[in-house]
């Protein structure tokens, strides 16, 4: 819904997580921007005056990883599609993998995902450029061109980079332009043909797993990449504990290296596989409840940077097949903040630290403007009730294809309202249209 009056939200508690601000307080959103903060703003007629009294008001999320079938498998998933999940789940901002068809290698599709979404998109949405040619690892693509075209990160998609030459020169020559390298640490000899996290889990399922030493060692490689070249290398949905160490270390070193997290992998487990449940057939895998929380102690000291919808929707046909035999993925982008919001509820992770890790964080390592609270910054926010339970129901998702490891599970908190430069584009409750009435 666009709104061209001033908008006037008051009562609302304002979470900054790069001001840490907490507490409550009125904001005024004009011209697309936050115009005002204060704990009483005198409201004038031609305002559209919002109560939010017991909600939380914060940034818009900023999700660093998201698939759409968009260009060439639509029937996954639009631009429009992922658009509407991304605003009923309080994302603002999505950043869209490059494994497509054609895969985002050149500046011509840089643009054209960034044209299609302005028209079809209610969110924002920046693509990411692919590291090699169709995603090959064998031929760097023009980073540099990508670059200038508007691509934010790069990435191989979910394919590890196997040679290590290439991935050297792809982190020297990206540093050149300050550009982000995200990469999937996953050795593909070790991973093999695994379905599921390698353990007595597995082998008690009689399928194939895939050990953690496939995570450490290209983690290991890469940080040693990064430091030899000075790159700037995010660690693409890290999964184990061991993972975890590896960055802490190298963070301590002083190294530009960062990690993100799927809200899969840091809310649920290997026994979520359950009794060969397809919709928890996950890439990387869900991994032991020792890693889950080794995962959790890494996101509040800092070594994980980043929060990820992980969002790969798959068609049912993918999934209502043998476990083996099915498509890794998941939908994503409604029940990003939920599931992290699960952690706040459970005492594992303070409020403050989840939004962090969805906000300002991804903002910082793009350079966005967005991912914060302060006059001046864009108004793309949300309003959050997090005390507002609800079960999820993958038939109701909002997404192309439905499918979710949260299916049937009881959840706690939602985003009732998204505005994205100061327009409605998500008011579950109607709080924004009943306050014009």
């Amino acid at each position: 819904m666009d709104q061209a009056l001033p908008i006037l939200i008051t009562g609302a508690q304002v979470i900054d997580p790069a001001s840490e601000l907490d507490e409550t307080l009125d904001i005024l959103i004009a011209d697309g921007l936050i115009k005002d903060i204060k704990p009483v703003i005198e409201p004038t007629p031609e305002m559209l005056v919002v109560d939010a009294n017991d909600l939380l008001l914060c940034p818009g999320l900023i999700d660093l990883k998201v698939k759409t079938g968009e260009p060439g498998s639509e029937h996954r998933e639009t631009l429009q599609s992922a658009g509407r999940s991304a605003a009923a789940g309080g994302i603002t901002t999505m950043v869209i993998a490059p494994d497509t068809d054609p895969v985002i290698d050149d500046a011509a599709l840089v643009e054209f995902i960034a044209r299609s979404s302005r028209s079809k998109a209610i969110v924002n949405v920046l693509p990411a450029g692919a590291l090699t040619k169709g995603l090959l690892g064998k031929q760097m693509a023009e980073i540099g061109l990508m670059s200038e075209a508007g691509a934010v990160m790069f990435s191989n998609g979910d394919k590890a980079i196997d040679n290590a030459d290439v991935m050297r020169k792809v982190l020297s020559y990206a540093g050149a332009f300050n550009a982000l390298v995200s990469c999937r640490p996953e050795d593909a000899n070790l991973a093999g043909s695994g379905v599921m996290h390698s353990g007595e889990l597995s082998s008690r399922l009689g399928l194939k797993g895939i050990p953690t030493a496939a995570e450490t060692i290209a983690i290991a490689r890469d940080i040693a990449l990064a430091e030899l070249t000075g790159g700037r290398l995010l660690i693409d949905q890290i999964s184990s504990a061991a993972g975890v160490e590896l960055v802490r270390k190298a963070k301590a070193k002083g190294l530009e290296v960062y990690a993100s997290v799927s809200i899969h992998n840091l809310t649920l487990n290997e026994l979520d596989v359950g009794d060969y449940r397809t919709f928890a057939r996950l890439s990387p895998p869900l991994r032991s409840e020792e890693d889950r929380h080794g995962l959790i102690a890494g996101l509040i000291d800092g070594s994980i940077d980043v929060i990820v919808s992980a969002h790969d929707p798959r068609p049912a046909e993918e999934k209502r097949l043998p476990f083996a035999q099915s498509s890794a993925g998941a939908c994503g982008l409604e029940t990003l903040l939920s599931g992290a919001v699960s952690l706040v509820h459970n005492d594992q992770v303070e409020l403050n630290c989840i939004l962090r890790a969805m906000t300002s964080n991804p903002a910082d390592l793009l350079g966005l403007s967005a991912g914060k609270i302060k006059i001046g910054a864009p108004a793309d926010i949300i309003l959050i009730d997090s005390e507002k339970p609800w079960v999820c129901d993958a038939d109701k998702l909002l997404s192309k294809s439905n499918n979710t490891p949260f299916d049937e599970r009881r959840m706690q908190g939602l985003a009732v309202a998204t505005l994205i430069a100061g327009n409605v584009v998500h008011d579950m409750d109607g709080i924004f249209r009943q306050e014009q009435q």
